[in-house]
């Protein structure tokens, strides 16, 4: 009987602990798909900028963000430190560091003492680093090449996104960087998180204090359009309102003289992204690295040959945008070949093959790559060729995921270090971390339901014969996946998203039940509010493109224009008179201005329970 009973429970056990990590792998696999398709939608609106600058009746509105910034932003290379300390006055009253230079490990304490502290570091002191980081960085190759051989070992990190913990605890478990200690940090350092800008000083002091042992590679985020989505520009605006642009404007020189690449012994290649058929590192090496600001805008050059681009077909010499471009947005896959990668729009996929094709080519042993989201905080890919290495632990939510990074000793093994910040997660036991993480991921997923509702309802009527409201499971999922494409496990999602009646079949409709429009706008078609709230997040970008002087206001003409335009480029078919009927009806004081800010939250998914529950 006690053998039974220990068996029974055995099995309980197992089979509750399968369960919890179903759950966990289908809510990860949830928050990546969609992580990548909002990737898409923000490489698609560099194909926007460019139509919109081609049939804007005022170009100057937008054109600024593609060209050199206003002589009022622009920090001039030639400006020395003193000068900096004539133009912006420290008061007295600052109780944060005070940063001279040629700055000293003391310094670099002194910072990270007082973001442990959340201290910010006073304007000034930030613009000095920057210009000085920008001087130091101008002096680098493109691709860095270090040798083990002075160093036991080489520290390799991953994408930290904005993560201050993440950062503290890998310096706490590993030290800090040092001639002895040395590191590559392997892009991503901003956006998402909270604290990109605390991240950014840190490294770029450690980088100013000891340029030959700390080692920095620009990854996809460092890109400063890329920042107008994900958070880091309106984080600098936020924290440094009066110098936001002075910063923000030399963080895009910055972030454009940042090396492409690290090579360890001749054998080791590190780069934030991945390969493809076409990358050739001397290449690489010899292009003009600060020529690019941002990937979100091709070179007309290589929109005039996007066809050429979307199908892969060799070039007979390469193009700087598109190398760098795979560098930086690539990732592995587990079949040969190099095809373009559609989950995020850019770059491509590249196979066993292709990475070995590259290692013969340039006699290399392993790639080191970053860019994915990793549950243990790594993988191994490629027979042991390629690493993924990701450094941002609760990356989705608290408890999602382990952060990880890698010690190279001189033999070139590699070693990983796992962690993960804990605030809150040794609080909760696995089946709490992992509810919260389906609770999120669910909520994410409904949203993006919500906002293709329309199409949604066409796809499930088109199975709907009869008209009953009812279709199959297997139906029912087809038509999700033909809509959202996000290639996830529907038939298993259901019963979380949607309702059946007793002969099994699906409520179709049941997916809009716990969903509506955070504040309803009366007499507008529900067409448009769907659209605007599909589009929120790229209307915002394309509104503060527009808003130079960051007062959160916009003319109606110019709303009126930009939004035309857009629906124009979408293909979307909308009556001028239902968005003139919108825009008079936001524009609250009649004085011909919108806060679009204020706007856009209108149109936003709010959940029935959770609203219900506030």
């Amino acid at each position: 009987t006690v053998i039974r009973a220990a068996i029974l429970i055995q099995n309980w056990y197992r089979l509750t602990m399968a369960r919890l990590e179903m759950r966990r792998r289908y809510s990860l696999s949830i928050f990546q798909s969609i992580e990548y398709a909002d990737e898409q939608d923000q490489l698609q609106l560099s194909n926007f900028f460019t139509f919109m600058l081609d049939h804007c009746t005022h170009p100057d509105s937008v054109s600024h963000i593609f060209t050199s910034p206003s002589v009022s932003q622009v920090v001039d290379e030639g400006l020395s430190l003193t000068e900096f300390e004539k133009k912006i006055d420290v008061p007295e009253s600052y109780c944060g560091p005070r940063l001279s230079f040629p700055l000293t490990v003391e310094d670099a304490n002194a910072l990270l003492h007082a973001f442990r502290n959340e201290q910010l570091l006073h304007a000034r002191y930030v613009l000095q680093l920057l210009s000085e980081t920008r001087r130091v960085l101008k002096e680098m190759p493109n691709i860095t090449h270090l040798s083990t051989s002075y160093s036991k070992e080489i520290t390799v990190c991953g994408d930290l996104h904005g993560n201050l913990d993440d950062l503290l605890l890998i310096f706490y478990k590993n030290g800090l960087p040092s001639e002895q200690n040395r590191y590559v940090f392997n892009g991503d350092f901003v956006d998402r998180g909270q604290n990109s800008m605390e991240i950014l000083i840190i490294l770029f002091a450690f980088l100013l204090i000891y340029p030959n042992d700390l080692h920095l590679n620009r990854g996809n985020h460092e890109d400063y359009i890329m920042n107008l989505r994900y958070g880091f520009t309106k984080e600098v605006s936020k924290k440094y309102k009066d110098h936001g642009k002075q910063i923000l404007c030399l963080l895009r020189d910055v972030f454009s003289w940042l090396p492409l690449a690290t090579i360890i012994d001749s054998k080791v290649l590190i780069l934030h992204g991945g390969i493809s058929d076409t990358t050739d590192l001397d290449f690489l090496n010899a292009l003009e690295r600060n020529k690019l600001k941002s990937l979100m805008r091709p070179p007309k050059s290589v929109r005039d040959r996007q066809d050429q681009v979307k199908e892969r077909i060799p070039t007979t010499r390469p193009i700087c945008y598109l190398q760098i471009l795979d560098i930086l947005w690539s990732d592995p896959r587990s079949q040969n070949g190099c095809t373009p990668n559609k989950s995020r729009g850019g770059g491509c996929y590249f196979g066993p093959d292709v990475t070995a094709k590259l290692f013969e080519k340039y006699n290399l042993k392993m790639l080191i790559r970053s860019h994915e989201f990793k549950p243990e905080g790594y993988e191994i890919s490629h027979d042991g060729k390629v690493i993924t290495i990701f450094s941002a632990s609760n990356y989705y939510e608290e408890g999602s995921n382990r952060g990880a990074y890698i010690k190279l000793n001189p033999e070139l093994i590699p070693r990983f270090v796992q962690y993960r910040v804990s605030k809150y997660t040794r609080r909760e036991n696995l089946r709490e971390r992992v509810g919260t993480i389906e609770s999120s991921a669910l909520k994410s997923l409904r949203e993006k339901i919500y906002a293709h509702r329309a199409e949604l309802t066409s796809a499930f009527a088109q199975y709907d014969l009869n008209g009953t409201g009812k279709i199959s499971v297997n139906d029912w999922a087809a038509a999700m996946e033909s809509v959202l494409q996000l290639e996830l496990p529907w038939r298993m999602l259901r019963s979380q998203l949607a309702q059946t009646n007793s002969d099994g079949e699906v409520d179709f409709m049941s997916c809009f039940y716990d969903l509506k429009m955070g504040q309803p706008i009366k007499e507008v078609q529900p067409a448009l509010v769907e659209t605007l709230c599909r589009y929120r997040k790229d209307l915002e970008i394309i509104f503060n493109v527009i808003d130079k002087d960051h007062s959160g206001l916009i003319s109606l003409e110019e709303f009126g224009q930009t939004w035309k335009l857009f629906a124009s480029h979408l293909g979307i078919d909308m009556h001028d008179e239902s968005l003139d009927k919108l825009v008079l009806s936001i524009d609250y004081n009649k004085d011909g201005h919108i806060d679009f800010n204020e706007f856009l939250e209108a149109f936003h998914v709010v959940h029935r329970l959770e609203k219900k529950a506030n």
